[in-house]
């Protein structure tokens, strides 16, 4: 048991010392509570608008496909450095989950998991057709800058010189 006595004793130091300090912060912090104190910090950004209610489970199933290469690498790695050793039935053991990763890679690849794109929406021809109007054109259309405020002459268009 004296073996354990620093432990025990780095412990309990560390249990008091986290106690103190909670203690002092809420006896001696100033309590003047405000809509700026109470919201989220982003890395200094202002939040321009409230989150999202759910967050996309894709990024969980990447994160979990990541946590299932660490662990085939850590099963085969030890498989490789002795072979020898594990024989027949380490070589099934990491050949039979190796199979199984492959198969849950797959089946996320196939239903989308991994394409991060943004979500196509396709329009109909009608739409588009709706959108193009006669009466459109380059002159009423395109913006020109530094064109604002200046009087166009009789016979000037508003094109301006290519450079």
């Amino acid at each position: 048991m004296g073996q354990y006595l620093p432990i025990v004793t780095l412990m309990l130091l560390g249990i008091v010392f986290g106690m103190l300090s909670l203690l002092a912060s809420k006896l001696l912090g100033p309590k003047r509570p405000s809509a700026a104190k109470e919201a989220p910090y982003e890395c200094g950004i202002v939040p321009s608008r409230e989150p999202p209610e759910r967050f996309p489970v894709s990024f969980y199933i990447v994160a979990m496909l990541f946590i299932m290469f660490d662990i085939e690498i850590i099963f085969v790695y030890p498989y490789a450095v002795s072979r020898g050793e594990l024989g027949a039935y380490g070589f099934w053991a990491v050949l039979i989950f190796s199979v199984v990763f492959f198969i849950t890679f797959v089946y996320e690849v196939a239903r989308g998991g991994l394409d991060w794109g943004p979500v196509q929406q396709y329009r109909s021809l009608q739409s588009e057709a709706n959108m193009v109007s006669p009466t459109r054109s380059i002159d009423s259309t395109i913006r020109r800058v530094g064109t604002e405020g200046r009087q166009v002459e009789p016979g000037e268009t508003t094109k301006q010189p290519a450079a």
